[in-house]
């Protein structure tokens, strides 16, 4: 009785008490949104949540397949020059009428300084008004999944972030921020009413969108509250007492709990790779026992710190079989995906063979970043491979942050060592490629997200290659020897694709897509 007051008092503190209403849904999730700008951050959960207040000239349908959003229609009217023709009567929230403009603005917003979408764009060369529902695209080189490129591309009302100071991106990398940091106004589903970063966001439903009565929008809810929980006990309990609906991901320990308590739980393959990345550009590590140069360059040292981790035994007891070891840096249904291709054995023997005819036979010492609530399991994966790094000789020192501080702290570069998790917004490898295994660019388009800063002059080309290759065969072809090239250099270490693991009350609905972005559109509460 004691631990029940007690529980209750600490779900009051974080505003997620009563039973759900009608029509009323209450989510709770480990992590939050970096922020309401969809621009800010290019991260699955970030804008899978701002997904639900704004729209895109084009959405993904819940098998992720290419659907009109903004835009009814595009063609090619010939090879660089895509044309969109716009929905007519859309307005955003605050009652501006979404035009072309938009259009043009959102694009030069989303290619500007701070934007961390700009690899979206990488193939644009510019954006403009044909008319007032007309815009075209011209691309600097034939893009035959440009579609994909911009599917999470959500638009912005150029009238609204001109009167609110928000026509650029607040770079997170800076600790920026601005209006569209914590408000915002798309032309979406639901409206943003209140944010409480870390707390609490509260949406309600756009009755005036678009997308009510078709397949993309079945939704019944009216009000929607989100409540970042990042304890799994707490999250766990607060489902099953009825406190909130449904929650995501679920811990894998707790998924014979929940179902014996009655909940539904949902589990799909997911698009995500697990990974770890190492620098490889710098002459010596900010973080290492090493003086004077940086092991990592020597492919020797990083073939060995791949070869001492089991992932198997990852697989097994850290993510109680609910991933598979990853062959390459893209899941089984990303295009690109070789089925032939072998991940390299465990041998912790050949490892310290490795480094010793490397010039360290006694290992060295190395920091090592890992979020503690972004992924699952994510600490205690970093943990493992800790333990497995110390039975070669590796030393890594662990240093476990909340999300907001690790991403900070790796997306400047500042990081030795890093676990990091990619799910391909287009189901591409070249996106892949292009984001993490590309020689990163001085523009921040190309290798925006390759912080260990890899560079293969080969897979340079053949992503090039690819980029503009229209025969499917060819492409599938050029991507997988783009990738298991990238794989045997150790460009970096892939671990696992996660599974999704969302959990539901048995009066709730929800459509789980691969891509683990959860959208409010499709979920429906039954009396």
């Amino acid at each position: 009785m004691r631990w029940t007051a007690l529980f209750t008092a600490g779900l009051m503190a974080l505003g997620i008490t009563g039973a759900a209403q009608a029509q009323t849904f209450r989510w709770a999730g480990f992590t939050d949104a970096f922020s309401m700008d969809p621009y800010s951050f290019n991260e699955t959960f970030t804008l899978g949540f701002t997904g639900n207040i704004y729209d895109g000239l084009v959405t993904r349908g819940k098998d992720l397949s290419i659907k009109p959003s903004l835009a009814v229609s595009w063609e090619q009217e010939d090879p660089k020059t895509w044309v969109f023709k716009l929905r007519k009567g859309v307005k955003f929230h605050n009652g501006n009428e979404f035009d072309a403009q938009d259009v043009v603005f959102s694009f030069e917003r989303a290619t500007s300084e701070g934007s961390d979408i700009k690899a979206y764009f990488s193939s644009v060369a510019d954006v403009t008004a044909r008319d007032k529902y007309t815009v075209v695209f011209k691309t600097k080189r034939i893009n035959p999944i440009l579609l994909e490129d911009i599917s999470y591309w959500w638009i912005m009302d150029k009238e609204w972030s001109e009167a609110n100071d928000s026509t650029e991106v607040a770079d997170i990398r800076e600790n920026e921020e601005n209006h569209a940091t914590r408000n915002a106004n798309g032309t979406g589903p639901f409206e943003l009413v209140s944010r409480e970063a870390d707390v609490r966001t509260e949406l309600k439903r756009n009755d005036d969108w678009w997308g009510w009565g078709t397949e993309l929008g079945t939704s019944n809810v009216e009000e929607a509250i989100f409540t970042p929980i990042k304890q799994d006990s707490t999250r766990i309990a607060a489902l099953l007492s009825g406190d909130v609906d449904f929650m995501y991901p679920v811990p894998v320990q707790d998924i014979p709990r929940l179902k014996s308590g009655g909940i539904e739980v949902m589990q799909g393959p997911e698009l995500r790779t697990i990974f770890l990345g190492m620098d490889q550009f710098r002459d010596e590590l900010l973080e290492s026992s090493v003086e004077g140069e940086n092991p990592f360059k020597d492919p020797r040292v990083r073939l060995a710190m791949y070869k001492a981790i089991d992932v198997n035994a990852i697989v097994d007891k850290i993510m109680k079989g609910a991933a598979i070891p990853a062959k390459s840096m893209v899941a089984p249904a990303v295009t690109g995906y070789d089925e032939s291709f072998q991940r390299m054995e465990y041998d912790p023997e050949a490892a310290k063979e490795l480094l010793a005819e490397a010039g360290y036979p006694d290992g060295f010492e190395v920091g090592f970043d890992c979020p503690n609530d972004r992924y699952v399991n994510d600490e205690q994966i970093c943990q493992a491979v800790t333990a497995m790094w110390a039975k070669i000789g590796v030393k890594a020192d662990l240093l476990a942050q909340t999300k907001s501080i690790f991403f900070g702290k790796i997306l400047k570069r500042d990081t030795s060592v890093y676990l990091l998790g990619w799910s391909p917004s287009t189901v591409d490898g070249l996106n892949v490629l292009n984001n993490l295994l590309v020689t990163p660019d001085k523009e921040g388009g190309v290798g925006r997200f390759n912080l260990g800063g890899y560079s293969n002059a080969e897979v340079d080309r053949i992503a090039q290659e690819a980029a503009t290759e229209l025969d499917a065969d060819k492409r599938t072809e050029l991507l997988q020897k783009g990738l298991n090239l990238a794989h045997k250099d150790v460009g970096s270490i892939p671990l696992h694709h996660q599974q999704v693991i969302w959990a539901a009350r048995d009066n709730v609905d929800v459509a789980q897509r691969s891509d683990n972005v959860f959208a409010l559109r499709w979920a429906t509460v039954n009396n």
